[in-house]
């Protein structure tokens, strides 16, 4: 299960972050700021691509959107999110439960710079239910990601 994947990661590296469980789906920006009362920007989306003949994640604000040129310039050629199914096969969680922790392979994660406008950010945890509040430099670092910029400005 997705979920206790991410609490096995969790529980191994950073013991000390609780995850959060609702009732309500938090499978969308915008009913995850709600359910967790947080602007939108807050929430850190992981997007699932392929970068070549390579899958990564790369992990923004909410609110941002992927600038394909950037993105392209970073990645060494043009990306492409992933199905649904090909998501689910790639990182062992399902779409709007997508995170960098608990994968079920090793894949490249990479922080867009927009998440250091905030102290914290709300991934998802494995689950469209569930999320943790973590600072975005400490998440980087627990998942060993690198920085990059590949979004546009949120508006």
């Amino acid at each position: 299960m997705s979920l206790e994947s991410v609490r096995t990661f969790l529980a191994a590296k950073a013991p000390d972050i609780s995850i959060i469980e609702l009732e309500q789906s938090t499978a969308t920006v915008e009913l995850a700021a709600r359910h967790h009362g947080v602007e939108p920007g807050q929430i850190a989306k992981t997007l699932s691509l392929r970068a070549g003949d390579r899958e990564v994640l790369v992990v923004t604000r909410g609110d941002a959107r992927l600038d394909n040129k950037k993105a392209k310039a970073v990645f060494g050629g043009r990306v492409k999110m992933l199905s649904a199914d090909e998501v689910v096969a790639v990182t062992g969680h399902p779409v709007g439960g997508v995170c960098p922790f608990g994968l079920a392979r090793p894949l490249p994660v990479y922080c867009d710079v927009s998440l250091r406008a905030y102290d914290q950010v709300l991934p998802a945890a494995g689950s469209t239910h569930s999320a943790v509040r973590i600072d975005p430099l400490r998440m980087a670092q627990l998942v060993e990601a690198e920085w990059v910029d590949v979004c546009q400005a949120a508006a």
